[in-house]
């Protein structure tokens, strides 16, 4: 008689590939799911190091002009690339804490904001440059609290959300609180004046308020209200004004060697770049014919010595991060991390708005602004916040697949 049963333990081992009793021999294998979005860490890299090149690229011939005949042509290099490190290890911090302490940090550290940009107001502690006080000089770099409150207005703004949800659609509780919140900041950045700063902190906060549900008609008023007042600070302010004159006709004579100096130059560096470019440090413009060629108009000698296809490249991988901090936040709010959602997409909103107004203005697209290029123009304080930002996201990130992991926060 055939044996069945040893028929039938055969056939189980040969399926399974393992004797009955040695079960305890195999071991379990890991989930290919990565621990954190490594392609947006390295992308955040790769614009942090370019912008390095670039800096010292767009700094090199800076220390002809009188101001900066003491100091060394790698005087900025050296210096933003001190940046960069302590805003990466500052971003490795930020990344071991949970949302949730960041959530509960929220209210006080929008007021510490809040306290520096009054601070910087204050005779011997902010300092002047150009006409603007933005700065508190410290030991190796002037902080500037607006770039701190770019990033902590995200975390205030969606911690808010959060709390007012169920008065998202009425006007005194949902609304008006946060708008007077935005009316003290935004008089606080007029005297500065810093008035790009408020346009990206009024974006974040009110875009955030619009993800959380804020009802569409108290939105779409808002804007009304905000299109409304931003011309107004634009027309009653004569220097402003005369800005925008010369933005419209930046080739005018009395233009092109005045307010629309800057802009001329930049159109001009962009032209000479064509397709491919000049060639990397090849660039004429930076040579003391376009000011801040380090700061605001990086993107204007990316386009000279790199072309159209520097500057494409420059945009693409912004887009990448913003279209990546929308799918991070997107995935929160879907396993019910709202908090962590806002937060995530608020960052989002912020490289983004900032990134294009920065662009706009380099290409003559919008009128000129003094706004960085998020994690690439050389500067500490920005450098730091948007590290501090890109550490966040990846925190989200990281709780997300935690949890579809099937473990805890």
């Amino acid at each position: 008689m055939l044996n069945l049963a040893g028929l039938g333990g055969s056939i189980r081992e040969t399926l399974v590939g393992v004797r009955p009793g040695s079960i305890s021999a195999v071991k379990p294998t890991r989930s290919a799911m990565l621990r954190w979005d490594q392609p947006l860490f390295w992308v955040s890299v790769v614009l942090l190091l370019f912008g390095l090149v670039m800096v010292y690229s767009a700094s090199i011939g800076l220390y002809d002009a009188p101001q900066y005949n003491n100091w060394r042509p790698t005087y900025f290099l050296l210096r933003q690339a001190v940046f960069i490190v302590i805003g990466l290890f500052a971003g490795l911090l930020a990344f071991r804490m949970p949302t949730r302490t960041w959530q509960v940090a929220a209210p006080y550290l929008f007021m510490a904001a809040i306290v520096l940009l009054i601070a910087v107001l204050v005779p011997g502690i902010g300092k002047g440059v150009n006409g603007a006080r933005r700065w508190i000089p410290l030991w190796i770099i002037s902080l500037q609290p607006s770039e701190l409150m770019k990033l902590f207005v995200v975390l205030y703004a969606a911690d808010y959300t959060v709390r007012k949800q169920e008065w998202m659609h009425k006007f005194s509780k949902g609304f008006l609180p946060m708008a007077a919140v935005m009316v003290l900041v935004g008089c606080l950045l007029q005297v500065e004046p810093d008035l790009g700063a408020f346009m990206v902190i009024v974006a974040i906060a009110f875009g955030i308020l619009f993800l959380g549900g804020v009802d569409a008609r108290l939105f779409f008023g808002l804007i009304v209200v905000l299109l409304t007042s931003f011309s107004l600070l634009i027309w009653l302010n004569p220097w402003r004004r005369a800005r925008i004159f010369a933005y419209l006709d930046p080739w005018d004579d009395g233009n092109s060697l005045g307010k629309a100096y800057q802009l001329s130059h930049s159109l001009i560096a962009f032209g000479r770049g064509e397709w491919f470019g000049v060639g990397l440090g090849g660039s004429v413009e930076k040579l003391h014919y376009l000011p801040e060629a380090h700061t605001d108009f990086l993107l204007a000698v990316i386009g000279e010595e790199l072309g159209f296809v520097g500057v494409a490249i420059v945009i693409v991988l912004f887009l990448w991060v913003v279209r990546r901090c929308f799918e991070i936040g997107g995935q929160a709010i879907v396993l019910e991390r709202f908090y962590a959602g806002l937060v995530s997409k608020g960052f989002g909103i912020w490289i983004g708005v900032q990134a294009f107004i920065n662009m706009g203005v380099n290409l003559g697209l919008l009128p000129t602004k003094g706004l960085t290029l998020p994690l690439m123009s050389y500067g500490g304080s920005g450098i730091l916040a948007n590290c501090l930002a890109i550490a966040i996201v990846l925190r989200v990130d990281y709780e997300n697949r935690v949890l579809m992991r099937g473990g805890r926060r």
